[in-house]
């Protein structure tokens, strides 16, 4: 694929920025800082905008908040957009009137019209946290960790009609380590993605970049996470409930009951523990003292529970929730 034909221009370039939560700040945070003449372009940056999703209201007491994206932007001073689905005429209205040159997008949450796709003459740039095709979706941070990939990392890429399916102009890689779980992935890929998008910007605008297809053959494809997905089956081997346990940290958060409370799974390992014929969801300690552990019996193997979060309670190491619930050694949850 040959690079997209456009103009050159001497007068900055206006860039319309489109995202919503953490993941998305630190790009746009990228791009003000490097927006003055002769950092990405010989004339600057205009940061025309910030479009981002409606506010929804959150919390116990359903208290109207703003999105990360959102407080940065009016931090910075930037004029924020929240016209809601893009296919409505006045929001499609609302966003050519602000005639972008180019459109960056990170974790935004809606999939781009036609009408929006055409408008800016660079196109739409996606910065996406794994290495396309695998992964696309709405959860490809959670994913890799679920797959047992040994690395995942960033794609910019110039978006099309299809589902993260567009080509690629630059991809990076950085490796999964064993202990790491979808938040604080998901922190490493967003600091990655922007420094790879100050990187690919400037090179792609001066029409130094070929688009690269996509390998369909290899593409997958994810899928939002619900909340019940963190419910643990304790039937599943262990490896796979470890597996869980990280990649639904934060959020949805890995769960069971016991005695007919909820019990978060904060952080666990999975140990090649035959559970001496237990089965699977039954706690049992091994060792003695100060050094025991508490593991919970799988369809194979055994989960060593670490930090747990009894409801109502904050999370806190195994060992202090022992001390105070003794019981939970032989609990048997569900």
């Amino acid at each position: 694929m040959q690079p997209m034909a456009r103009t050159p221009i001497a007068h900055p370039v206006r860039l319309l920025f489109m995202g919503t939560p953490d993941f998305a700040v630190p790009s746009l945070a990228a791009l003000c800082e490097n927006c003055a003449p002769g950092r990405i372009w010989p004339g600057g940056l205009d940061l025309v905008g910030v479009v981002t999703r409606p506010d929804k209201p959150a919390g116990r007491g359903r208290q109207v908040v703003h999105a990360p994206v959102k407080r940065y932007a009016l931090e910075q001073g930037i004029p924020v957009h929240q016209p809601g689905p893009l296919r409505r005429q006045e929001a499609l209205a609302e966003i050519k009137a602000l005639a972008p040159d180019v459109i960056v997008v990170a974790a935004f949450g809606q999939i781009l019209p036609p009408d929006v796709l055409r408008l800016p003459g660079f196109g739409c740039l996606n910065v996406h946290a794994s290495l396309l095709p695998r992964h696309r979706g709405a959860a490809p941070i959670q994913a890799a960790i679920l797959d047992g990939d040994a690395e995942t990392g960033v794609t910019i890429m110039l978006m099309d009609e299809g589902l993260d399916t567009g080509p690629m102009l630059a991809r990076r890689a950085t490796p999964i380590t064993p202990d790491e779980t979808a938040g604080a992935l998901s922190e490493r890929l967003a600091q990655l993605g922007a420094a790879l998008l100050i990187e690919t910007l400037p090179r792609w605008l001066a029409g130094g970049i070929t688009p690269e297809e996509q390998d369909a053959a290899g593409a997958t494809l994810t899928r939002p996470i619900a909340k019940q997905q963190g419910r643990l089956d304790w039937t599943l081997p262990a490896e796979e409930l470890a597996r869980r346990v990280r990649a639904y940290t934060p959020w949805p958060g890995a769960y069971t009951t016991w005695a007919g409370r909820t019990v978060k799974i904060a952080r666990a390992r999975a140990v090649p523990d035959d559970a001496a014929g237990r089965q699977p969801g039954t706690c049992y300690l091994v060792g003695e003292g100060g050094s025991s552990e508490l593991r919970c019996a799988c369809g194979q193997g055994a989960l060593a529970l670490e930090m747990i979060q009894l409801e109502g309670r904050r999370a806190l190491p195994v060992a202090d929730v022992l001390r105070g619930h003794p019981r939970l050694a032989h609990a048997v949850f569900s």
